[in-house]
């Protein structure tokens, strides 16, 4: 198997851009090289530009969705980051339900709408409903609804089964709630129903123009957009704006600001995090 030349890391970095909005600089050659190198072999081509010529005439876009795959599936663990979840934990969910329970009709369940924008294979979802579910005690009074969405068909097909290796779970979740939260299956763990009704999962990809079927109260969309352009950031959360209540709040990464950006939001700080509302909305 040949090296990635030139020529090829720009058709490779166009096309990647094109299906997933990923953005791929010169430097990122030995990234396409890595992530595409088994589906070279798979097909047994010669080099990049066969496996690039193979895909562009493939009528079952089978490819287009392996490449999507191969190259979106990133770093992802249970309470990730844990400042996030200590956010929504003490400021964002109490502050939420504060507002609603005055603008909810007695008798009637409290509505909470969430959305990972990029869950990846669902660990970000089921942290937030374990998070929830520790939090509200009395779960009849709360018509909660959690939406991942990812751009990556495999990843959220797992996602949507709900099961886990050991070292998945090892990875962020701490024993206890393993065994509160999981039921062991084999030689996997799978998500407890419970904590599984919360959520549903569908993918999207964030550049596309998208239509939800509901304003979120707070939408998650972490370590995504360093992967895009500033142009298309500036597009995804402008589309962000459109998903949310005028009292949401936005969560992204650890590393990641919108100032400069998006005037629309402002930054607010609670303890070690950051989130962001839509300016005079809040």
């Amino acid at each position: 198997m040949g090296g990635l030349s030139a020529g090829e890391l720009v058709l490779w970095s166009q096309y990647i851009h094109s299906v997933c909005g990923v953005q791929l600089d010169g430097s990122k050659g030995y990234l396409i090289e890595t992530r595409l190198g088994q589906l070279l072999r798979e097909t047994g081509c010669a080099n990049f530009t066969d496996l690039y010529n193979k895909v562009k005439v493939d009528p079952t876009n089978g490819f287009k969705r392996k490449i999507i795959d191969a190259i979106t599936t990133g770093e992802t663990s249970f309470f990730r980051d844990t400042s996030p979840f200590d956010l929504l934990r003490h400021k964002v969910i109490p502050d939420l339900i504060d507002k609603r329970t005055k603008t909810t009709p007695n008798g009637r369940p409290i509505p909470i709408r969430i959305w990972s924008a990029a869950c990846s294979t669902g660990q970000e979802v089921y942290s937030t409903a374990i998070v929830l579910k520790e939090l509200l005690v009395d779960m009849s009074r709360y018509d909660i609804r959690i939406l991942g969405t990812d751009i990556s068909d495999k990843a959220v097909a797992q996602a949507s089964y709900g099961h886990y290796s050991k070292l998945e779970l090892d990875r962020g979740m701490a024993l206890d709630k393993i065994g509160r939260y999981f039921v062991q299956e084999g030689q996997t763990w799978k998500v407890r129903d419970e904590i599984r009704a919360f959520a549903t999962f569908k993918t999207m990809n964030l550049l596309d123009h998208f239509v939800l079927p509901t304003r979120f109260d707070v939408i998650l969309c972490r370590n995504v957009a360093i992967y895009f352009s500033e142009k298309d950031r500036i597009r995804l959360f402008n589309s962000i704006i459109k998903a949310m209540t005028a009292d949401g709040c936005l969560i992204i990464g650890s590393t990641e600001s919108l100032t400069g950006l998006c005037p629309e939001f402002d930054a607010k700080r609670y303890l070690r995090a950051v989130f962001y509302q839509l300016r005079n909305g809040g």
